[in-house]
C-alpha cells in the first residue's frame, strides 16, 4: 500500500518592480487564495514583511511566478523574477519552484473586474492565487529558480 503524502501549506509570489502578490494555498484542498500585496521598489520588497509571511504560514514550499515571453524566451523580468525566487531560498532557507505565469494577470484582471474590484492595479495577490493553482493543478510543471 502507497504511503500518503502528508498535506503541504504553500506560499506564491506574484513577481513585480512595484508590487507582489502574495497568495496561501494548501495540499489537502488543493486550493489557493490571494492573500496581500507587498509594495516594491524596484522590484525589492520590504523583506521584513516577507519573513512576518513566511512565519505566518510556515509554507512547506513557495511558488514564484516566472513571466515568460509568449515565445517562452525569457526577459529582464524573467531573469529578475528568478533572483528574487533565489533569495527567498538563500534568506529563509525554504523550498522554491517556479511557474510559467503567462497571461495570469489578464486572468485576475478579468477575474477582478467579475469581482467588482474598482482599482484593477490592485489584482496581483488574485494572480499570485492563480500561479499558485497552477502548481496545485500539475505540480510537475515546477521548475528551479
Amino acid at each position: 500500500m502507497p504511503s500518503a503524502q502528508p498535506p503541504k501549506s504553500l506560499l506564491g509570489f506574484d513577481y513585480g518592480l512595484k508590487q507582489i502578490g502574495v497568495a496561501n494555498g494548501q495540499t489537502l484542498t488543493n486550493s489557493a487564495n490571494g492573500l496581500t500585496i507587498l509594495k516594491a521598489v524596484d522590484g525589492i520588497p520590504d523583506w521584513v514583511q516577507v519573513e512576518k509571511l513566511l512565519a505566518e504560514w510556515k509554507p512547506d514550499l513557495v511558488v514564484v511566478g516566472l513571466p515568460l515571453n509568449m515565445d517562452d524566451s525569457e526577459s529582464e523580468l524573467s531573469s529578475r523574477a528568478r533572483k528574487f525566487a533565489r533569495r527567498l531560498q538563500g534568506r529563509f532557507s525554504v523550498e522554491v519552484e517556479m511557474v510559467d505565469e503567462r497571461l495570469t494577470s489578464r486572468e485576475a484582471k478579468m477575474l477582478g473586474r467579475e469581482q467588482g474590484t474598482q482599482d484593477l492595479t490592485k489584482i496581483d495577490h488574485i494572480a499570485a492565487s492563480l500561479i499558485l493553482q497552477s502548481w496545485l493543478d500539475c505540480p510537475e510543471i515546477g521548475t528551479t529558480p
